[in-house]
C-alpha cells in the first residue's frame, strides 16, 4: 500500500489540474467603462495542462474571458439636456433624424473633452411626431421626469409654439433650431431663444433682393392652399411697402397643364420683371418647365424665381430648361463654411451621403450654446443659464452667435418683436444657376451681398459670371 500511495496522489493532482484548466477563466478588473457591465474578450492566460501521464507544463493560450467590470466614475452625475424632433410620422422624420445625429455628435465631442462643470452631458432626445399636443407632453416629461436643465431642437413650428409655453411656465431655458414661426421668440419669454430663421425673414429676403434689382412689377404664381394663399398675401404686402407692383395667379396642386394661366401672363399688358413661384413639390417643377418652354421665364426681360425645392437633385430631371432660374436657400453654401462647419458636414455626409442641412447644423450649435452657458454659469440655476445664453459670443457651424436683444437690452420699437432672443444672422440667401445641370453647391449666391460668391445681384440670362 505504501508504494501505491505516491502514484495515487500524483494522479489526483493531475485530475484536479485538468479540471481547473477546462473551466472558464473569471478575471476581476477595475476600469472606467460605463456604470456597471460585464464583457467577453479574448485574452492570453497561463493554463496548466497534462502533457503525458507523468508530466505537466504551463503554456499561454488565447481563451474567452468573462470580465466582471466595476466602474470608478471619473465624473459626477450627468447633466441632462433635453432635445426634441420628429422621429415618426406624421412629422418630418428625415428632419428629426438629422437633428438627433448632430445633437449626439456635439454631446460626444463635449463629453470627450471633459463634459461641463466636471460632469458628463446626458442627452435625452424625444420624438414629437410633429404634433403640437406632443410638444406639451414631451417638454413636461423632459423637465419633470428626466430632469432636463435645458431643452434644444425641434423642427416643426406648431410643436415649438406649445413647447415654449411649458419652458416658460417651468422656467427652463430652451433654444429652438428650426421653428420659423415669428411668435416663437415674438412672445418675449425670458426662457426662449432661437438660432433658426423666422418666417418673416425668409419671406422678406426675396423682396429685399427684388428691390435691390430695382424691379417694378412682379407676378406671383401661387398654389391655392393654406401655404400658398397666406404666403402670396405676405409677399404682396412686402412688395407694396417697397413700391413694387404685383399680381397673383392661383393654381391647383397636382395640375399638369399650366398653359392657360401662363398664356394669360404672357399676353398681359405688362412684361413682368420677375415671376415668383409659390408652388411646392413636383407641381412647382411643372410650372417652371412650362414657363421656360413657352419663353415666358427665364428670359432677358423676366427673371424666374423658382420654388426653393429647385435646390433638390431632381430639379434638373424635371426642369431641364431651368438654367438661370434663381431660388431661395436657407443655410450656408460650402463657400461660406468655416472649419467647424466642414467637420460637421463631413461627419454628416459620411452618415447620410448628403450635405448637412441648416437645421442639423443649428441643432449641433444649440447643444454647444446651451452647454457652454451652463459651464460659464457655474451651475444649473436657470436664471444664471439664461443670462449666459444672452451673453453668447461664439463662432460655431452656422457662424458667430450673439443675441442683440434680451433682458438688459429690450427690443426697440423700430424692430420686430421676434428679434427678442433671436440670432439675427441666420443665412437666407438667393442662389442662381448659370450652367446646365449645375450642382446647387456651385450655383452663384447673388444675395445678400454679405454672402455673394460672384460679385453680382443677378447673372443675366445667357451670360456667364
Amino acid at each position: 500500500m505504501s508504494k501505491r500511495l505516491p502514484l495515487l496522489i500524483f494522479l489526483a493532482v493531475v485530475l484536479l489540474i485538468t479540471a481547473v484548466a477546462c473551466q472558464p477563466q473569471v478575471v476581476e478588473v477595475t476600469r472606467v467603462v460605463t456604470e456597471t457591465q460585464t464583457e467577453t474578450v479574448t485574452e492570453e492566460v497561463e493554463v496548466t495542462r497534462v502533457v503525458t501521464e507523468t508530466e505537466v507544463e504551463t503554456v499561454t493560450e488565447e481563451v474567452e474571458v468573462t470580465r466582471v467590470v466595476e466602474v470608478e466614475a471619473e465624473m459626477g452625475e450627468p447633466i441632462v439636456i433635453g432635445a426634441t424632433g420628429p422621429l415618426s410620422a406624421p412629422g418630418s422624420v428625415g428632419g428629426g433624424i438629422a437633428m438627433q445625429f448632430t445633437a449626439e455628435l456635439a454631446v460626444d465631442e463635449i463629453n470627450e473633452a471633459g463634459g461641463i462643470l466636471g460632469r458628463p452631458i446626458e442627452l435625452v432626445f424625444v420624438d414629437t411626431q410633429g404634433l403640437p399636443e406632443r410638444g406639451t407632453a414631451v417638454a413636461e416629461r423632459l423637465i419633470e421626469e428626466d430632469g432636463a436643465v435645458g431643452i434644444i431642437g425641434e423642427y416643426h413650428s406648431a410643436v415649438g409654439l406649445t413647447m415654449k409655453e411649458v419652458c416658460h411656465e417651468r422656467h427652463v431655458p430652451c433654444i429652438f433650431s428650426e421653428t420659423w414661426n415669428d411668435d416663437i421668440t415674438g412672445s418675449g419669454y425670458d426662457e426662449v431663444f432661437r438660432v433658426a430663421v423666422t418666417s418673416t425673414l425668409v419671406a422678406s429676403q426675396q423682396i429685399n433682393w427684388l428691390e435691390a434689382l430695382g424691379f417694378e412689377y412682379v407676378v406671383i404664381i401661387a398654389e391655392n392652399t393654406d401655404y400658398g394663399v397666406p404666403a402670396s398675401e405676405a409677399q404682396v404686402e412686402f412688395m407694396t411697402e417697397r413700391g413694387i407692383d404685383s399680381e397673383v395667379f392661383f393654381v391647383e396642386l397636382g395640375t399638369e397643364d399650366f398653359l392657360p394661366v401662363l398664356t394669360r401672363i404672357q399676353e398681359g399688358e405688362r412684361t413682368p420683371d420677375a415671376i415668383m413661384v409659390l408652388v411646392t413639390g413636383e407641381t412647382s417643377y411643372n410650372v417652371e418647365q412650362q414657363m421656360a418652354e413657352i419663353g415666358l421665364a427665364p428670359t432677358e426681360e423676366t427673371v424666374c424665381v423658382a420654388n426653393q425645392v429647385a435646390i433638390n437633385a431632381e430639379y434638373w430631371d424635371n426642369v431641364p430648361d431651368g438654367n438661370y432660374c434663381a431660388y431661395l436657400r436657407v443655410g450656408l453654401t460650402p463657400n461660406n463654411y468655416n472649419e467647424i462647419t466642414s467637420n460637421v458636414d463631413e461627419a454628416y455626409r459620411e452618415q447620410f451621403d448628403r450635405p448637412a442641412p441648416s437645421f442639423a447644423l443649428a441643432t449641433y450649435d444649440s447643444v454647444y450654446i446651451m452647454a457652454e452657458a451652463i459651464e460659464r454659469a457655474g451651475s444649473t440655476d436657470p436664471d444664471a443659464i439664461i443670462a449666459e445664453i444672452e451673453a453668447t459670443d461664439r463662432t460655431l457651424a452656422q457662424g458667430n452667435y450673439y443675441f442683440p436683444y434680451g433682458m438688459d437690452n429690450p427690443v426697440p420699437d423700430d424692430q420686430p418683436a421676434w428679434m427678442w432672443h433671436q440670432w439675427p444672422d441666420a443665412a437666407v440667401v438667393i442662389q442662381q444657376y448659370f450652367e446646365q445641370d449645375q450642382d446647387p453647391d456651385e450655383a452663384a449666391v447673388v444675395f445678400p451681398e454679405t454672402f455673394q460668391t460672384h460679385g453680382t445681384f443677378l447673372i443675366p440670362f445667357g451670360e456667364s459670371p
